[in-house]
């Protein structure tokens, strides 16, 4: 490599700091100390030393400087003094990206699935078939009020600021069941966001039944906090007989296509057939998406942890905080599917006195507990803690928004990941009308019911379905990528807690048990869609020569009648009978 000379003369001492004339190479870079033999004699005045621009105090200052210039001193009581407790509010208004709120189409759409999921989710609780309407209307430029209501069992006046102003509070957390909210975060940054980004509270109004009183609020946060602040509090007049309509606005941006509001909702309807869905865009254009049945789905149940899912660190909580006065009953009291004699082996395997007092056992006993629990055979949990779509109810939603030759879905039995039941369903929709059969086929993921839009390559539902391998069922597929063809594929996983990989709940985890349930669903579809493809060619190709041989008949009558003599209504006697005989023996 080359080096480029060092010039004999420099125009600047970087050591001594000279001035802007020259100073040899051969010069040393640092003095040596005064000694008896070069000190100067008395009365003789020292050798000027050479000074930069500013003098000798300019030169120290810049070897300060290139060492580094001295801190303040910080003590341990001057460090303590500026630590204080972070509000869960504060973290994620600096980081809201983390729930979804990174770009302002983001914002708009995840604010929209925020509050429909929460309107879903109390109408479902409350035994009532949703009827929601959502509207978007435009305010100024790249700032939208969106408006969420629904026929819902309403919210209880005390509970209304709480919900919508203070993160982490809901009522979904600690239980362990399929809902689509989880951390109680949603709509409370939903809101949190629209106050940041336009200074304007949340409005909330809602009543509980037809003879209550209708509220209103208007709620912020106090993000320093994470408490609601109320800036109005009163009682409306209001026609619904119970329900909830929820007011946010935000700086955003509307647009269309995938990823967008309007494909969200028409999603939303595929995975909800029992949701009748209104919509009113920014243009003021008008979609209804009616509900294809009126059967609420299964009401899934909370049920407790399952033993298989329990570290180390739980288990040790868990023990601290039961009320349970045996090992023995503790085991069969905190968990599912540990009755007695179960409980026996576990305690037994674990070397441990079934007597013995939870909250006196400590980390090395909760360790050997955990080897017991992991050596027993436990039964799966229970899955009626699950409330899957249903094959025959996910293609009916399918029908309702795609248009297509040929349709099949499938649900496939519970299974179970770290001790959390899931269960995996999937459907297809070949031939789409208006999709181009050189591209590649749309994908819709679902997880509880809820359309996932973004992070689509990071998702185990992308994983499996690439891997499926759909050239065994007559499609084409490059290395790496969806299968090519108009086909739409949706896929959706049900569990009492999905395993999404991070808070805006975008992408699933892919655990192994995970990838192979969602992987054996695209194959039974799969299968189906083959046969279908296959029957399609055989019919094309039967199609073919029969029209290759029909061609031929006129010529084989005309021949017919030169060599007997026929008539030309005898030859047309002949074609038709020759015609009508190529039908019916034409095989598929």
């Amino acid at each position: 490599m080359a080096t480029r000379k060092r010039s004999e003369t420099s125009t600047f001492d970087l050591f001594a700091g000279g001035e802007t004339g020259t100073a040899t190479a051969a010069a040393p870079a640092v003095l040596p100390p005064a000694t008896a033999q070069n000190a100067p004699a008395a009365g003789v005045p020292a050798a000027p030393t050479r000074r930069g621009k500013g003098g000798a105090r300019g030169g120290s200052e810049r070897g300060a400087g290139a060492a580094g210039q001295r801190r303040a001193s910080g003590s341990a009581e001057e460090q303590a003094k500026k630590q204080r407790e972070i509000s869960i509010s504060e973290f994620f208004t600096k980081n809201r990206h983390l729930l979804g709120f990174d770009n302002p189409s983001k914002a708009l759409l995840t604010t929209i699935k925020e509050a429909v999921d929460n309107s879903l989710d109390a109408c479902e609780e409350a035994g009532i078939l949703p009827a929601i309407r959502v509207e978007v209307v435009p305010v100024a430029e790249e700032r939208f009020r969106i408006a969420v209501e629904d026929n819902g069992p309403g919210i209880v006046r005390a509970q209304i600021p709480r919900i919508f102003g203070k993160l982490l509070y809901g009522s979904k957390f600690h239980t362990l069941k399929q809902s689509r909210g989880q951390q109680g975060i949603g709509i409370s940054a939903a809101g949190m966001y629209g106050q940041l980004t336009t200074g304007k509270p949340v409005r909330i109004t809602s009543r509980t039944a037809p003879k209550a009183a209708a509220h209103r609020f208007e709620v912020r946060i106090n993000t320093q906090k994470n408490e609601p602040i109320i800036t109005l509090d009163e009682v409306v007049d209001w026609e619904s007989p119970h329900g909830t309509r929820v007011e946010i606005e935000l700086a955003a941006v509307h647009k269309r296509g995938r990823r967008s509001v309007d494909d969200y909702l028409a999603l939303t309807a595929v995975a909800n057939p029992h949701l009748e869905l209104s919509y009113r865009d920014p243009g003021g254009e008008e979609f209804h998406y009616p509900r294809v049945t009126e059967a609420l789905p299964h009401e899934a149940q909370a049920i407790k942890p399952h033993p298989y899912g329990v570290e180390l660190g739980i288990l040790m909580s868990m023990l601290e905080a039961t009320k349970s006065r045996s090992l023995h009953g503790f085991l069969q009291e905190e968990f599912s599917r540990v009755g007695a004699k179960v409980a026996d082996e576990i305690v037994e395997r674990a070397m441990l006195r079934p007597q013995a007092k939870p909250g006196s056992l400590g980390r090395d006993q909760a360790e050997q507990l955990l080897h017991g629990i992991a050596g027993t055979k436990i039964m799966a949990p229970p899955t009626n803690c699950l409330s899957p779509i249903g094959a025959v109810e996910l293609e009916a939603g399918l029908r309702k928004v795609v248009a297509a030759e040929f349709f099949t879905a499938v649900s496939r039995r519970p299974a179970v990941y770290r001790g959390n039941p899931f269960l995996v369903e999937a459907a297809l929709a070949w031939g789409v009308a208006g999709m181009p059969a050189d591209e590649l086929a749309v994908l819709n993921r679902y997880a509880n019911r809820v359309p996932l839009q973004y992070q689509q390559g990071a998702c185990a539902i992308t994983k499996s379905v690439i891997a499926a391998g759909w050239k065994n069922y007559g499609l084409a597929q490059a290395k790496g990528a969806l299968p090519t063809g108009p086909l739409a594929i949706s896929v959706h996983i049900a569990s009492a807690w999905v395993p999404f990989t991070s808070e805006s709940k975008e992408a699933v985890a892919s655990y192994p048990e995970i990838l192979r349930e969602i992987r054996l669903a695209l194959q039974d579809c799969g299968r189906q869609l083959g046969q279908h493809i296959r029957r399609g060619k055989r019919l094309a190709e039967a199609r073919q020569k029969s029209d290759y041989i029909k061609s031929y008949i006129p010529h084989i009558g005309e021949a017919l009648r030169e060599i007997l003599g026929l008539s030309e209504a005898r030859e047309r006697l002949v074609v038709e009978r020759l015609s009508d005989t190529l039908e019916r023996s034409r095989k598929v």
